[in-house]
């Protein structure tokens, strides 16, 4: 049900598709209600928060937009894709069916953020404003830990060369951009991508740790493999 990292001390979590209660297409642990039955995925999220000791009442989420907007956690919802907290008992959350889910965490600062990367967010650097937003909550950047999840792989990623080369116009590496400057497509590597920015911002190399997970694995939902009718992961943590 859930997977962890094991440089993370907040409870935190990236879920799988297993344990839940939803029928397919959407079996069997989908968090997203927008096609789903709402009473079945409000089932899901309170059965698999308690494997984690939470209660969804603490949980506060996102209307995900692709973008770089990083929000101080709310009870309500906030529209943006990066959460960072510093209250007790908040419980941050992002939706992901093949973009990147980034946990962050300074345990004796005692803040934790959470992002979701696709490759809009990737491009416009979102893990480096979660970063920012820890530090000027009192973060050092040689304590932050960062978690990457389960996302897809730069294997299964074919993107546009126009979205290759503006990866590689905006100072990412050539090894993100796989097979640039030639005829077929390139294929985009997010996981290394999200790990350059980080690097890049200053967090430790060995802070840094990656499920190393695709997402187009049977284990997960993907948005890309299942034709957009697909359900959603969630990746937590809280203080």
């Amino acid at each position: 049900m859930w997977l962890t990292a094991p440089n993370l001390t907040s409870r935190h979590g990236f879920s799988t598709r297993h344990g839940g209660f939803s029928s397919a297409p959407f079996h069997s642990l989908n968090f997203d209600p927008r096609a789903d039955h709402p009473e079945t995925v409000q089932k899901n999220r309170t059965f698999a928060l308690e494997q984690l000791g939470y209660t969804l009442e603490q949980v506060c989420t996102l209307e995900q937009i692709h973008g770089t907007k990083v929000l101080e956690a709310r009870t309500e919802e906030q529209v943006g894709d990066g959460l960072f907290s510093s209250e007790a008992g908040q419980i941050l959350a992002i939706g992901t069916a093949d973009c990147y889910p980034i946990l962050l965490e300074d345990a004796e600062a005692g803040i934790v953020a959470a992002v979701h990367a696709g490759w809009r967010g990737t491009l416009g650097k979102i893990a480096a404003h979660a970063v920012e937003k820890m530090l000027e909550r009192g973060a050092k950047l040689e304590r932050i830990q960062a978690a990457i999840g389960p996302g897809i792989s730069g294997q299964n990623y074919e993107v546009s060369l126009e979205l290759g080369q503006q990866f590689l116009e905006s100072g990412f590496p050539d090894s993100v951009v796989a097979q640039a400057g030639f005829e077929q497509n390139p294929h985009l590597d997010l996981l290394e991508a999200n790990r350059f920015v980080l690097l890049e911002t200053g967090v430790l190399e060995e802070n840094i740790w990656a499920s190393g997970r695709c997402s187009l694995e049977p284990d997960f939902f993907s948005y890309r493999r299942d034709g957009g009718k697909t359900g959603r992961m969630w990746a937590v943590i809280g203080l």
